[in-house]
């Protein structure tokens, strides 16, 4: 199974370091993020990778053609600079033949994949999402038993859930992909797949935290430094 990792925005909310490099090269205990993030899937047997560049995505082709890794297959690709996550998406459907995983390059979880991929399997959904319970800044979604019915703007308290961004589609999730480089996977596909009852979520009571500012840099760092780093299964 091949892991997609979307790697291509802006990192705005994050400057300090990303005018430097892309967010997912910022380092947690002395290694890029995305890293950390590669090898957690590793650590479930998946080791292809594709890449979806855009901002200062030379410095992530570069740092994977000095990495030399024989566990992994790593492709990074060019998904344009100004794309939306639909549309980075959406570039590399050449590369995608069966079922495949996808998540941000910008924030690690303690996720069982295993589980996941088993859930998404049983539930026959087109895509299956992590549900995960938010910090108040993020909007949240409605569930319905295992499945999506919608998405508001609003935190409503510690009982709502909202997108982890760890993801398992089919193949076909490229056909809810409609507007090319402007389709944000968030809005249209997945509000699409919520009516028609194909987009499963999967909760997870575990840790999940963004790299989205320097603070959560700083939280994220004093975790791996402590020891303490839910996410180092490896």
């Amino acid at each position: 199974m091949k892991a997609v990792i979307l790697a291509g925005g802006f990192g705005t909310r994050i400057s300090e370091e990303s005018h430097l490099k892309p967010k997912p090269m910022i380092e947690i205990g002395g290694e890029p993020i995305l890293l950390h993030i590669m090898k957690i899937y590793s650590y479930y047997g998946i080791n292809d990778f594709i890449i979806c560049c855009g901002y200062k995505g030379n410095m992530i082709k570069e740092y994977f053609e000095d990495l030399k890794s024989d566990q992994w297959n790593v492709q990074t690709i060019d998904t344009g600079l100004e794309t939306m996550t639909g549309g980075r998406l959406k570039r590399i459907e050449k590369e995608i033949e069966d079922t495949f995983c996808m998540t941000y390059g910008d924030g690690v979880s303690d996720v069982d994949l295993n589980k996941l991929i088993s859930f998404h399997e049983k539930n026959q959904s087109l895509a299956t999402l992590t549900a995960i319970h938010p910090p108040e800044r993020f909007g949240v979604l409605d569930l319905l038993g295992d499945y999506v019915t919608e998405f508001h703007e609003k935190h409503r308290g510690e009982t709502s859930w909202i997108n982890g961004g760890v993801s398992v589609f089919e193949k076909e999730i490229f056909d809810y992909i409609k507007n090319g480089d402007l389709t944000t996977l968030e809005r249209s596909p997945f509000e699409t797949l919520a009516k028609e009852r194909k987009l499963s979520a999967f909760k997870h009571e575990g840790f999940w935290h963004p790299m989205d500012t320097l603070r959560d840099k700083k939280y994220l760092e004093n975790l791996w430094t402590s020891g303490k780093a839910p996410w180092k299964k490896w």
